[in-house]
């Protein structure tokens, strides 16, 4: 059986607003990067099953676009505090919590708890997992607390300033 894991990182945000890191939103840049990868996701036939999204008002933003924009279903998005910058280990307990029928899981959130995860499954690594930047990782196993780098079929990565 195959699972698909999507690790999205939020886009870029505005920080001309004297508000909490919480609290800062995306800008301009950021939703048109966002609203660029969101379209190439779902033309790669990436639409999750279920999202989960750090309380952050940037990841949030990110996901509802991409949530919009792949036609995902809508009550699919929980919010987990504990993801607001979790580091690898923690974001691991969240994938392994989820429900074996969900065959595809979207994560939105932060660096550098992200590229770390992603680096987990890539065969030489990335330095940096972008603003707005997605992995979809697919794996053969049943069950979400066994995915690992043995276990990868694919990866996709994209990001806004990607050449296609």
């Amino acid at each position: 059986m195959k699972r698909t894991l999507i690790i999205m990182r939020h886009g870029k945000s505005s920080w001309e607003h004297l508000v909490d890191d919480i609290d800062r939103p995306l800008n301009e840049r950021g939703i048109n990067g966002v609203h660029t990868v969101a379209g190439r996701l779902a033309a790669a036939g990436f639409i999750p099953e279920k999202a989960i999204s750090s309380p952050a008002v940037r990841a949030l933003h990110t996901a509802e676009m991409v949530i919009r924009i792949t036609g995902m279903q809508q009550n699919s998005l929980s919010i987990v505090n504990g993801l607001y910058l979790a580091d690898v280990t923690d974001i691991f307990k969240f994938i392994a919590a989820t429900e074996s029928s969900v065959r595809s899981l979207a994560l939105f959130g932060h660096n550098p708890g992200f590229t770390d995860l992603a680096n987990c499954f890539f065969k030489d690594g990335i330095d940096n997992l972008p603003t707005a930047g997605v992995v979809a990782v697919t794996f053969d196993t049943s069950a979400w607390s066994e995915i690992s780098k043995d276990k990868v079929v694919d990866i996709y990565f994209d990001y806004p300033k990607k050449q296609i």
